[in-house]
């Protein structure tokens, strides 16, 4: 799938397992970049890769959630021109099942209004195992961003939809990566881990298929509320 195939103007993409599994490196953020995503966020394993700290301190197109304590290194919220308009692009974590951090509602609800006062489309992702917390914030939010999608567990849902209030919503955008294996790794370590009181660390599977998960969001630049979303599965790639 080609930018061009759908008209993207920005292209975000949650990177934090982008470096053979286990979080991001800056030669492989470089790499995303070169291939055309213009902004990545992240989540809990964005910390796995020392080297990306120092990074994150600098660089202008990564992103980590913004619920982390402050002080931490980096940024949770942005802007990005394109072509004349800005877009408020904002990374949250959820608490559900996730590491300690900070309130995902009251944090986003801060940074939400300082986007808004700059520009009324809002973009965010929401790094989150459970999909009711993932849901819930997207009401929260409803009419006060354009599009909110969560990432984290590797499976995509079929929920995609737009609220009453003009947002545009789907609880998990899915993973981009093996089709075969347990999430992106090897079956035979994940299941090892499940059924023995030990196991050994995980590898990703290099094997098989792969598969591309997306969503594309329109939205009225004047506004901010999304026209459509439609949702995107390539499975069988090779």
């Amino acid at each position: 799938m080609t930018r061009e195939q759908y008209g993207i103007d920005l292209c975000i993409a949650n990177g934090e397992n982008a470096a053979g599994g286990f979080g991001l490196t800056p030669s492989t953020a470089e790499e995303l970049f070169a291939a055309g995503v213009d902004v990545l966020t992240s989540g809990n394993h964005i910390w796995d890769k020392r080297e990306l700290r120092e990074h994150l301190e600098t660089s202008d197109r990564i992103l980590r959630p913004a619920n982390y304590p402050p002080g931490t290194p980096g940024r949770g919220s942005m802007t990005f021109s394109v072509r004349g308009a800005k877009i408020g692009i904002l990374n949250l974590m959820g608490r559900v099942f996730m590491p300690t951090v900070d309130d995902p509602f009251r944090v986003g609800r801060e940074l939400v209004d300082e986007l808004r006062a700059i520009t009324p489309v809002i973009v965010v992702d929401i790094h989150a195992e459970a999909t009711s917390e993932k849901m819930a914030l997207g009401r929260f939010f409803d009419g006060r961003i354009s599009f909110i999608y969560g990432t984290h567990t590797h499976v995509q849902t079929s929920d995609e939809q737009i609220f009453g209030g003009g947002t545009a919503y789907l609880t998990d955008v899915g993973m981009t990566g093996p089709t075969e294996g347990v999430i992106g790794m090897e079956a035979g370590g994940v299941i090892e881990r499940f059924t023995n009181a030990f196991a050994e660390r995980f590898n990703v599977e290099k094997q098989g298929t792969k598969q591309f998960c997306a969503a594309v969001v329109n939205i009225d630049a004047a506004t901010g509320k999304a026209l459509d979303i439609k949702r995107i599965f390539m499975r069988g790639i090779a």
